[in-house]
């Protein structure tokens, strides 16, 4: 034990008594014998032979937890000798979790309502789950022996007789409950249903990753893909699991609806695979990746990283982002049948109106929950969903603006009313733009302002070559006009939600185009 100057400290020092490693061996053999008789009758058979299910998989689970206890409760994993068996029995730990998991989907697979994939998903969960049990082989063997090598008496140690095939009868019990009587599921069901695109929307480590190809695995380590992100992830798909099961199965609205158990479907495949993901990301991040593994497995190794990684990206990562896809549109078609119409009226943006920016955020908006939103201008009906179309609204703002400006021109003598000379319009016209800008009905974004060369020429007074030059001066973007015009959206009552809450804040902007921050109800936005 050292202190903070690296001075060691022994045994006596500190207090501590220390174990002689014979007793420890024997330790090991007496608690740990059933994982060994469980190692020994996995090696016995060789890969090929093993069927890694369920009951396999929970046992391996338990016992390997209870020697994982057992050895850190001795300090195992700070001690030069034992450490390597702690690792290892880590890793047999892990990958009988990973197992677990491949077993309950390839066996719950039929029961599960999904959309089709373009793989095959029965036949890749079949071939990993396979390649999980030649890896769970291999870490039994290394734990055999490493155990020979720390001199644990495994000589006498046979292989467990026990049975662990899962042959089960064909079939399932009646389903013969009444509907659950709830309040009203459909509440419930828009909920999970945005909740799943916003899940959706936060989840494009899972499309990146799927798209890696072999070469780059370990350069996404830690970013994109790391143990934490994906076990967060992966609690949120079980939490919105957990909310169907609680409020929306053996529903009514789940028998009327067969989109909902899709629904859940896609959640809880997404659940499992993120399990799986999270496990193996685990494993290479702790005990094999060059910048963060403690190197006891990497020096002598058990496990032949290129197959766990392909099953992380190849397998875990892209059947979840399959999926996800999958349960997106399914959530879109949910909430378009779930609409419950509305009406929005909001103020036209403060920066140049529906220009780019705020156009392209409310269509992003209404394409997340994949509903219909159109907005009025004037009796004028224009798509929501096009980004286009929103920006095509300018002509109409526009005008109206000026219309509105022109009659506060007229409404205010000029200073020089009845000047003609060229420059003594310029002067007149400049004075009024100023005085505008005075009053907050123009916001000046240059200055000082380039003055066209025409006023003065032009048809008319200082009033009509001043509305004029306004109108340039917007259209070229030197300034624009400050009104209080509103549009109204129609349509989904979410996405409406959504679009006031962007209003609220400029539509991602202030007055001078400089972007603000979004609230974390729009947080789908900054992706």
């Amino acid at each position: 034990m050292n202190d903070a100057s690296g001075r060691d400290f022994s045994a006596a020092e500190t207090g501590e008594r220390l174990i002689d490693d014979q007793q420890f061996c024997e330790l090991i053999r007496a608690r740990g014998r059933t994982l060994l008789e469980l190692a020994r009758g996995l090696t016995a058979r060789g890969v090929g032979e093993v069927a890694l299910t369920r009951l396999l998989s929970g046992r391996l689970l338990l016992e390997s937890g209870q020697m994982e206890e057992l050895l850190d409760e001795y300090g195992a994993s700070q001690n030069l000798r034992w450490s390597r068996l702690r690792a290892i029995v880590a890793a047999l730990r892990n990958f009988a979790r990973i197992g677990r998991v491949l077993a309950h989907v390839q066996r719950r697979l039929p029961t599960y309502s999904l959309l089709t994939v373009d793989a095959d998903f029965h036949a890749a969960t079949g071939e990993r789950l396979r390649l999980v049990g030649g890896v769970v082989i291999a870490v039994a063997a290394g734990l055999l022996e490493e155990a020979r090598l720390l001199g644990v008496d495994i000589a006498d140690i046979a292989p467990t007789p026990e049975d662990f095939a899962e042959q089960l009868p064909s079939g399932r019990l009646a389903r013969n409950r009444d509907d659950r009587i709830t309040a009203d599921v459909s509440i419930t069901v828009t909920y999970l249903a945005t909740e799943f695109l916003n899940l959706a929307a936060e989840s494009e480590l899972l499309r990146t990753s799927a798209r890696v190809p072999p070469q780059d695995y370990a350069h996404c380590f830690p970013d994109p893909v790391s143990e934490e992100r994906l076990r967060q992830l992966g609690f949120r798909f079980h939490n919105l699991q957990s909310l169907y099961d609680t409020h929306v199965s053996r529903t009514w609205v789940e028998t009327l609806d067969p989109d909902l158990s899709f629904l859940r479907g896609h959640a809880s495949v997404i659940y499992h695979l993120l399990k799986i993901a999270t496990d193996l990301a685990h494993y290479y991040e702790r005990h094999v990746s060059p910048q963060t593994g403690d190197g006891l497995l990497c020096e002598r190794p058990v496990v032949d990283t290129d197959a766990i990684m392909a099953t992380l990206f190849a397998y875990a990562m892209a059947f979840s982002s399959d999926f996800l896809d999958g349960g997106q549109r399914l959530s879109q078609n949910i909430l378009r049948r779930y609409a419950e119409p509305g009406r929005l009226e909001v103020p036209v943006p403060s920066y140049r109106g529906f220009h780019v920016r705020p156009s392209n955020l409310v269509a992003r908006i209404v394409a997340h929950y994949g509903s219909e939103v159109q907005m009025d201008l004037d009796g004028k009906l224009f798509d929501a969903g096009s980004p286009l179309d929103l920006f095509r609204a300018n002509e109409t703002i526009n005008a109206r603006k000026r219309r509105w400006l022109a009659a506060e021109i007229a409404r205010v003598p000029p200073d020089q009313d009845g000047a003609l000379e060229p420059s003594a319009i310029a002067a007149a016209v400049l004075a009024i733009v100023h005085r505008l800008a005075g009053e907050g009905k123009v916001i000046l974004y240059r200055q000082p302002l380039e003055i066209s060369e025409e006023i003065g020429r032009r048809e008319g007074g200082v009033l009509e070559n001043t509305v004029a030059e306004i109108a340039r001066l917007q259209a070229t973007g030197q300034l624009d006009i400050r009104t209080d015009l509103t549009v109204t959206f129609i349509g989904d009552k979410r996405v409406l939600a959504d679009v006031d809450a962007l209003a609220r804040v400029g539509y991602g902007e202030d007055g001078f185009g400089n972007n603000v921050v979004l609230p974390k109800a729009l947080s789908y936005l900054r992706r």
